[in-house]
Formats: structure tokens, sequence, C-alpha cells
């Protein structure tokens, strides 16, 4: 299958977010002219300012809804290949009145349903069937999911791109709306890649709507499709960010997280020395969309992309280790328990030999990553 080079033209879906917007900034820093959906004109301004110096290299257009049929219809005609970023993460869940579970971020209340599933599943559907319907110059579809879809807590195993998650899928059938809402988060994720994996008549009819997801579609139709399916599967993102942020509280989950874990005073010996899972810096992201484009062997390919694991108290000591600080606004950094990530137990391990192979990709490490971040907060006086 013919892979793309810089001068075609990338369908970025949900270009405003932290890491869609990343990845625009990376294809037309290597010379592609880029299109970007938004679900409002008002979430384009923003872009249209930031990337201005790229003239007519880059436009914006508006999906107000990507859970409808046909809804990148018209987005998709006339590009070469299409990078399908758009799809929630939220981490938290709690009942509200005892009989509907919400998901609850940074004091927003979020309908799981609405805010996870449909637009997870329904999401990558729709731009999968526009790209067949439409895509009449598209060589490649490379979607985000997660290590969400792969990963299965409690599992002490190196994991690598043939696991699944169906154990969050089984959860969610089984405990509907109580189940939490990671477990939740993580069962949208496996399901808009993979597909529902259960006909089991307990996992509710909106969830159960949507069956053909990413791999199950591109399977089912590929011998009529002109294009092929390569998949990106990061853990946490962590690193600068250059969406539009109005303030600390509109930062995005995986970086509030590291915000609150890193400058903030939780410090709990179980959280810092115990709990963690495996990261990647968000440029590290952008580049692998890129390298899934233009490398020919990573059409049909799930690819997990990870720089390794961490303990929370691996990004303290990091932080307090700079010289000099890139966040002098902030002097006594929390100490925690200096050392402790040494020798603690990877809480996760993937394998990524297959990124090494077929993407040759390089990681940031810790250092960068925390220097870049801190430094950004700093500028931005948080």
């Amino acid at each position: 299958m013919p892979t793309v080079a810089p001068g075609d033209k990338v369908l970025v879906s949900g270009a405003n977010g932290y890491i869609a917007i990343w990845v625009v900034r990376r294809f037309l820093e290597k010379g592609y002219a880029v299109r970007g959906t938004v679900r409002s004109v008002d979430k384009g301004k923003y872009l249209e300012e930031y990337f201005k110096s790229y003239g007519d290299k880059f436009e914006v257009v508006v999906v107000q809804d990507i859970t409808k049929e046909g809804a990148f219809d018209e987005a998709v005609k006339g590009v070469d290949a299409v990078a399908h970023t758009a799809s929630p993460f939220y981490l938290d869940a709690a009942s509200v009145d005892g009989t509907n579970t919400v998901i609850i971020i940074f004091g927003q209340l979020f309908d799981p349903d609405i805010e996870l599933y449909k637009p997870a599943v329904n999401g990558t559907v729709s731009i999968l069937k526009s790209a067949q319907k439409n895509g009449s110059h598209i060589k490649r579809v490379v979607v985000t999911s997660s290590t969400a879809s792969v990963l299965e807590i409690g599992v002490d195993k190196v994991f690598t791109e043939a696991d699944w998650n169906e154990h969050a899928i089984r959860e969610v059938e089984e405990q509907g709306d109580a189940a939490l809402g990671m477990i939740k988060y993580r069962a949208s994720k496996t399901l808009a890649e993979k597909g529902t994996m259960s006909d089991s008549d307990d996992l509710e009819a909106q969830r159960r709507s949507s069956l053909p997801a990413a791999w199950e579609f591109y399977n089912t139709n590929k011998a009529n499709l002109k294009w092929d399916l390569s998949v990106l599967n990061p853990p946490f993102v962590f690193g600068p960010a250059i969406h539009e942020l109005k303030s600390l509280d509109a930062l995005n989950t995986s970086l509030r997280q590291w915000y609150d874990a890193v400058l903030g005073n939780n410090q709990n010996e179980t959280f810092l020395k115990v709990q963690g899972s495996t990261y990647i810096d968000v440029r590290d992201v952008a580049e692998a969309h890129t390298l899934a484009l233009e490398k020919e062997a990573a059409g049909g390919e799930r690819i997990i992309i990870s720089a390794g694991s961490y303990v929370w108290q691996d990004w303290l000591d990091v932080a307090r280790s700079l010289s000099p600080s890139p966040i002098p606004s902030h002097p006594n950094l929390p100490a925690g328990y200096p050392g402790a990530g040494a020798t603690a137990k990877p809480p996760l391990s993937y394998d990524t030999s297959k990124a090494q192979r077929i993407l040759g990709l390089k990681y940031r490490t810790k250092v960068e990553v925390t220097r870049d971040t801190l430094a950004d907060f700093e500028k931005r006086g948080w």
C-alpha cells in the first residue's frame, strides 16, 4: 500500500485537542498540508491563529457531532490520509443520585454514555465509513487508541499488541452504571478499537448499537478499501501543552494528574511509591503519527508506543534534580520519598519492539518531559 509523503494533505480529527494539535504541528513542520476538524467555529479560531504562519497549508472545518453517520463525508474529500485522534479521556466516576453514574472531572459532570462510548465508538466508525465512501485519495488511516485497550489490571506480564482488555468490557456488561469510571474508559477504548466481543443482553443498548469498531470494520471491508489502517496505542501522555488553555482547570486529564502529583501536596506514601503506569511525551506521540503514515510496514498494524514505566515518585525526584529549576516560582517542590522509585516494581510493562522495528521511534526521557513541562507551567504562571 503506498504511503504518504510531505506535500500530501492529512485530515486530523479533533485538531484542538492536547495530542491532536501537536500532531497537526508535526505534520506541518514536515511539509504536509493539514485539514483539522473541530466541533465549532469558536474552537477553530485559536488553531487558525496558532498556525497562521503556514498560510493555506492549514485549514479548519467544523464537524459538530462526530458520532453521526456521514459526519466526516465532506471532510475526507481530497485528503491523502487521516489521523483520527478525537476521543475523550476521563478518569473518575461517582453516582450522583444512586442510579445514574456520571464521570466527574475537575468539578464537571459527564454522562459516560454520551461522553465516552458514543464519541469513542461511533466517532471511529463514522470516520472510517466516510473514508470508505468519499476518501478516493486516501492511502492510510491512523487511529489514536490507547494502552487502555491492551492492559489488564492485576495481570503480571509484559503486554503486547496481541493483548486486548476484554476484562473491562465484561465488567461494564456485568456492573452497568456501577462500574468505575476508569473501567468505563478502558472499555470505551477497547470497543472503539476492536469492537464488541460479547453478545450479552446486559450491555446497555447504546453501547451495543455500534458493534463494528476500527479493526472489525477494517477487516470486514478491507477487500474493497483503497486504504489501509494503522492503530497507535500510547499510555499516559505527558509533556508541554500548546492547545488553548485559559486556566489550570482547563488542563487535559493526564497532564492535570501530572501537575497535581509533581506540584501538588499529595504526599500519600502508597500513591508516590507504588502507584504509576507507563508514559510517553506528547511530542513523541505526534511524531509516531507521522511515521505511521509514512512507513509502509505500519499498514495493518497495531503498535504500542511507550517510553517506559514510572511510579509517581520518579517525577518528583526528576523535578527536584533539575538545575537551574525550570519553575522558580515554586522554590519548594514536594519531596515525597526520594529514591523510592529506584526500587519500586514497575506497575506495567509493554513490549515496544514493534514500534522500534517499524517506526524507529525515539522517546524523550523523564528529564526532558519534566524540564519542558515545568517550563511551560512557569510561562503560564501556574
